[in-house]
């Protein structure tokens, strides 16, 4: 039975110990291999002072110790932060103080650039050297050890663990204000993993190219999807959208996950001949893919299969559109993902006729279990599904849809006046774009929509269920929540169709 984060690289690991697990640059590393270093790692941050739950932060560009980190912090009983490379001083501070994080794994070149915001942070009482010797602390009383004194722990125990304990806090970027911490469980993360297997069809002779970074969502279920099902993923750092066709080409990868930057800057390139004899499926979230991007794309990979997905950071994913349904739905947002409810519902929660406009409600295991440290945004972004008892539901998310009646499809409206622009530079830097909505229809929705600037955003997979206290850090939401992050839709309407 895989029930925590860590199950899924350990248990692929018992089954298929020498196939390949991860790839980076030139080097390959086996199931076998991983699980032994995830296992040594989780011992070493036990050793290191990490106690139950206490959280881990992980500042490092994609490479095979940062997947180890994110595991082995879940396996130690802790809680795992992958904070953005990309971001810079005053934002990484902003995560290590709110997050609480205890220790932080990071390269020596970076713990230089954050020393200031690492001695402002009290909570940090470790730093881990990844790929060289510390230098000098940034802080007298902080314990510095290089990744192998890590490994070289020693057998300490680890604490315990159940599905429903916190595995991560996922920072959203913060382009419209701080970033704030979205709490997943490790239940959450797992039924996201099967869920998106399932409909994707993964198996064991995949391979997965992670372009995206694994502080957002989309980004880290590509490890969690692969490990699932035993198949391997290439690690990549990409300057240049070329890098990824390259790549592609090089590992021969079968599944491909982007946001439509991206895909905007893929499109417009040429790509070998005979790609899609491998890669078998591209999937898009995190914004609508532009038609003309789309057209694209299935004109130089006509033999490969495009999801095209919905969902939030704080619920994963909620809806996808099987490829076969594109040209009779291209407004389509799709179905329910498996293990996911999405209901059509009016203001008093229930539910809406045939082309009625109507509130989009998720519940399920995929939703997350709360903001960090947040008690008040927790309790009004997360809240009961209407009309049901609340010990009966789970969560639930607004946004305005209709619902395509007799194919279990949903359509997603236009959501209104926009009271914050987006503009195409928060969405190159941002690989989960997001605006508040609200009020009436206007032409500028339509523009934005047409071109893709106006939709989706997506989240990791999360099960319901939250509560503790903010004072301790843990998120506050009743047992029975609901999510409508980061959309803030205000006159939420849909219809069923």
């Amino acid at each position: 039975m895989t029930g925590l984060l860590s199950d899924l690289p350990l248990q692929s690991a018992a089954s298929t110990p020498d196939s390949v697990a991860l790839r980076h640059r030139d080097t390959s590393v086996r199931y076998a291999e991983l699980a032994d270093t995830i296992e040594a790692a989780a011992r070493g941050l036990c050793a290191a002072g990490l106690e139950r739950q206490g959280r881990v932060a992980i500042y490092l560009n994609k490479r095979v110790e940062t997947v180890v980190s994110c595991f082995a912090a879940g396996l130690a009983g802790g809680v795992f932060v992958p904070v953005n490379p990309l971001l810079k001083g005053a934002q990484v501070g902003h995560i290590l103080r709110d997050s609480g994080a205890s220790i932080l794994v990071t390269s020596a070149d970076r713990l230089t650039d954050v020393a200031a915001e690492v001695a402002s942070s009290p909570a940090v009482r470790a730093v881990v050297v990844v790929g060289g010797e510390p230098g000098a602390p940034p802080r007298a009383d902080l314990a510095q050890l290089a990744w192998p004194a890590l490994l070289a722990g020693g057998p300490r125990s680890l604490h315990r663990v159940i599905d429903i304990d916190v595995a991560a806090i996922l920072y959203t970027s913060g382009s419209t204000g701080r970033p704030k911490g979205v709490v997943l469980s490790h239940r959450n993360m797992v039924a996201g993993a099967t869920s998106v297997a399932e409909y994707l069809g993964n198996t064991r002779d995949d391979r997965l190219l992670a372009v995206l970074p694994f502080s957002f969502d989309y980004g880290f279920s590509q490890l969690t999807t692969a490990f699932l099902v035993g198949a391997s993923v290439s690690l990549i750092d990409h300057l240049f959208a070329r890098d990824v066709v390259t790549a592609v080409q090089k590992d021969g990868i079968t599944g491909l996950a982007a946001v439509p930057p991206l895909w905007i800057q893929l499109a417009d390139l040429q790509w070998p001949a005979g790609l899609d004899e491998h890669l078998r499926y591209i999937t898009n979230s995190g914004g609508r893919m532009p038609r003309a991007t789309l057209d694209k794309l299935r004109a130089s990979l006509p033999r490969t299969r495009p999801f095209l997905m919905y969902g939030l950071t704080e619920a994963f994913r909620g809806t996808y559109l099987p490829p076969e349904e594109i040209d009779r739905r291209p407004d389509s947002m799709g179905k329910a993902i498996p293990n996911a409810e999405i209901m059509v519902v009016r203001p008093d929660g229930t539910s809406c006729d045939p082309d009625e406009p109507g509130e989009l409600v998720q519940r399920g295991a995929l939703v997350g279990l709360g903001y960090w440290n947040d008690p008040a945004k927790t309790a009004e972004r997360f809240r009961p599904v209407p009309a049901q008892r609340a010990e009966l539901c789970r969560h639930r998310r607004v946004e305005l849809v209709r619902h395509d009646q007799g194919h279990g499809a949903i359509r997603r409206l236009l959501l209104g006046h926009h009271e914050e622009p987006l503009r195409a530079a928060q969405l190159a830097d941002d690989p989960c774009p997001r605006e508040r909505v609200g009020g009436a229809h206007d032409d500028r929705d339509e523009r934005l929509e047409r071109d893709g600037f106006g939709d989706h955003q997506d989240l990791p997979s999360h099960p319901g269920g939250a509560g503790g206290d903010g004072s301790t850090g843990r998120p506050s939401a009743s047992s029975a929540t609901l999510t409508d992050v980061p959309f803030r839709a205000v006159n939420a309407r849909s219809t069923t169709a």
